[in-house]
């Protein structure tokens, strides 16, 4: 069965590059193949990873909603809507060497995410026994907890920047698990973008009083920005990037 890590936080506060780096590391060290899962709508983690995605589970939704409706969007006589969406799954999961990569993605038009948020919930579950790692990048915020998403999740790492409020967010989403009785065996903070590597007094003492478990300090690094700009795939920081570096000492410390 393996194991689920489940990576949350304030938005824009570098989660979805740390899990790309992550997911990276796993894979490097043996522990593929992996299965990551971009569950956040505003999807961008295939371009922390470098990779072209397929079809998302939101574009499957959209086949499924307006099948009949829209001509652009047709499922074969004779076969319901849940047959033609199971044998379209497999269209959702992008495969690469040592990970396959699943994607949420967004509707085009209004409506609820409970359908495609169900999706990921039960193919998770689904393909659980197929990997030994599975490494979710979660919305920002507090969705995708507060739906109970991913109940079964292993480990929880938050993430934040040096600000109160990342810190903040990050312990109400941390109270949040506990109010719904989720049960993770790690649940800890990762700081990222710390200038120098470290915390000032400020932020340590907003960390002590949301009752978080610090795993460690990634410093600010100016290569991440520049691959940004540049449209580089962050898992092509050269192997000495301190960010790197804290990250592995990060995760050997979570014993992954």
């Amino acid at each position: 069965m393996g194991h689920i890590i489940a990576v949350s936080g304030k938005g824009g506060v570098g989660k979805t590059t740390l899990c790309g780096l992550l997911i990276q590391y796993l894979c490097e060290t043996g522990k593929k193949p992996v299965l990551a899962v971009d569950a956040d709508a505003n999807a961008n983690l295939n371009e922390v990873l470098g990779v072209e995605t397929g079809v998302t589970l939101g574009e499957l939704r959209e086949e499924i909603e307006r099948a009949g409706v829209d001509p652009r969007y047709k499922i074969p006589a004779g076969i319901t809507k849940a047959a033609y969406l199971e044998s379209r799954l497999a269209d959702a999961l992008t495969e690469e060497d040592d990970y396959d990569l699943m994607v949420m993605g967004r509707s085009q038009g209004q409506g609820c995410y409970c359908f495609v948020n169900g999706i990921v919930q039960t193919q998770v579950q689904k393909l659980q026994s197929h990997y030994p790692y599975i490494v979710v990048d979660n919305e920002a915020g507090m969705e995708h907890i507060s739906r109970g998403i991913l109940p079964n999740m292993e480990i929880a790492i938050l993430v934040s920047d040096c600000s109160r409020r990342g810190v903040q967010a990050a312990g109400r989403i941390a109270a949040l698990m506990k109010e719904l009785n989720f049960h993770p065996k790690k649940v800890g903070l990762i700081v990222n973008r710390a200038p120098g590597g470290e915390l000032d007094k400020g932020t340590m003492e907003e960390i002590q009083k949301q009752n978080l478990d610090l795993l460690g300090v990634v410093p600010q690094d100016d290569d991440v920005y520049r691959f940004d700009c540049e449209g580089r795939p962050t898992v092509q920081l050269p192997a000495d990037s301190p960010v790197r570096e804290a990250l592995k000492g990060i995760i050997e410390k979570l014993g992954i």
